[in-house]
């Protein structure tokens, strides 16, 4: 079995905000997803999650050029992520772009790669995983937004001097008006070719003395997110995402960590762990989170937590706390 990257994608609130500008819901991609409405206050999702949310508000706004731009355009400056933030008050346009290349490792599972030389730049994007590519909204925002930015910073209306897509991307016309130049369609690469001159203008927005501060805390993030995780790390935060409604078994986990059962089975064993252990601390560890939000009802929680029978959440919490789950929470919470 060919082994695949395990990513943990954060995933910005700003993005939910920007749907709502649009007249679209949270609630209704999630469901649209097939993920349970607690992704919305997630920071961070799985690549398949990732997808599903890009795949969802693609399908419920219609035409992928029009998801592009709109999302392009309605996403509010002040709900940029800290990565995002820094390229916005870079000193120029480059400077924007390499930042954002750089800081996008914090984002997997796309990459950019950027080619500044003669009279282009030519801003690739890249899949991590080449066999797991995201749907064609994603491709089209990420290019929409590289330009989209170059606009805010410069205060200038920055056109393109060609864009490629691999896939079909709605009206093309919109998006060429968009974009300012030609959309190539069925093309080998997504990628978006700006003029290089442009890429010297500086920005507006250009704060040196917020970059002091993001920078080194934007850098010890990479550094961090070089630490390799352990399995049974990786195995609990997979868990704790698929437990909604059912048990998750060892062969979806482990197909997810790019290995067989038995392969995760006795990696398991070697970090003094078990998937039943681990299948446990993560109902148990959740079970504890949602108890704490007081608008969850109980039979709610055990549904969250993978019991779709009431009594053998009672039953298990009672094993984990001593205490009933309405119990449980009045303690903690004070709330009768």
């Amino acid at each position: 079995m060919k082994s695949q990257p395990f990513e943990r994608i954060k995933f910005p609130p700003g993005f939910w905000d920007g749907l709502r500008t649009l007249g679209i819901s949270a609630q209704d991609v999630a469901r649209k997803a097939g993920l349970p409405l607690t992704i919305i206050t997630e920071t961070e999702v799985s690549t398949a999650q990732y997808f599903d949310i890009w795949q969802a508000y693609s399908d419920l706004i219609g035409d992928t050029a029009r998801g592009i731009i709109e999302l392009a355009t309605a996403f509010e400056t002040s709900k940029y992520p800290p990565n995002v933030l820094a390229t916005y008050h870079a000193r120029d346009y480059r400077d924007a772009l390499y930042r954002m290349a750089r800081y996008k490792r914090l984002c997997p599972p796309e990459s950019l790669r950027i080619t500044d030389e003669a009279e282009n730049c030519t801003i690739e994007l890249e899949w991590l995983n080449p066999d797991q590519s995201g749907p064609p909204l994603l491709v089209g925002i990420t290019l929409a937004f590289l330009l989209e930015l170059g606009r805010r910073g410069t205060g200038e209306h920055l056109t393109a001097k060609c864009v490629e897509f691999t896939n079909s991307m709605g009206d093309v016309q919109a998006l060429e008006e968009f974009f300012g130049c030609e959309i190539v369609i069925g093309a080998d690469h997504n990628r978006l070719i700006l003029h290089r001159k442009d890429l010297n203008l500086p920005f507006k927005s250009y704060n040196e003395e917020l970059l002091e501060i993001l920078t080194p805390a934007l850098d010890q993030s990479l550094s961090e997110q070089q630490r390799t995780l352990t399995i049974t790390e990786k195995v609990k935060w997979i868990l704790k995402r698929s437990l909604t409604g059912g048990r998750p078994d060892i062969q979806v986990v482990a197909k997810e960590l790019g290995m067989s059962d038995r392969t995760l089975q006795r990696r398991l064993t070697d970090e003094n762990t078990s998937f039943k252990q681990l299948l446990s601390e993560a109902r148990h560890e959740q079970a504890r989170e949602y108890l704490s939000d007081p608008s969850l009802e109980i039979k709610e929680v055990a549904f969250l937590v993978g019991y779709e029978d009431q009594n053998s959440f009672y039953r298990a919490f009672r094993l984990w706390e001593g205490d009933t789950p309405s119990q449980w929470r009045t303690e903690h919470l004070g709330i009768n």
